[in-house]
Parts: C-alpha cells; structure tokens; sequence
C-alpha cells in the first residue's frame, strides 16, 4: 500500500494516473505507479486486477486545430 502522504488515489479512483511512480523505464516506455498501476508512455495503462485501458492520448487534430 502507498506510504505516501497525503495516500495516492488507488488503482480504482477515477484520478489513479495521478499516484507516485515507484519504478520508470523510459527506454521501455512504461511506469510503475504507487498504486501498482502500469501507466505506458502512449498513455495506455495496466490495472492489477489485469484490466487494460486502451491509450487515450489526444489526436493531433484535436489539439488547438483552427
């Protein structure tokens, strides 16, 4: 569990990509958060129970297109 205070969000708080990394590995593209949650660079993310999240980094187009 997070020994951190104030506690990070658990894996299953809506905010859970906001906990402490305890482990980074940018040249593999993933961290391992406080909260046991894998978060990868292209923003797609591991739960413990096993559970994936698919990425959900903005498009290009989205961003700021005038």
């Amino acid at each position: 569990m997070c020994q951190h205070t104030p506690p990070c969000p658990t894996a299953e708080d809506s905010d859970k990509e906001a906990a402490l990394p305890v482990a980074r590995h940018p040249e593999q593209g993933w961290s391992l958060l406080c909260n046991q949650v894998l978060l990868f660079d292209d923003t797609g993310e591991l739960l413990p129970n096993g559970a994936i999240i698919a990425p959900h980094r903005p498009l290009a187009c989205e961003r700021g297109a005038a």
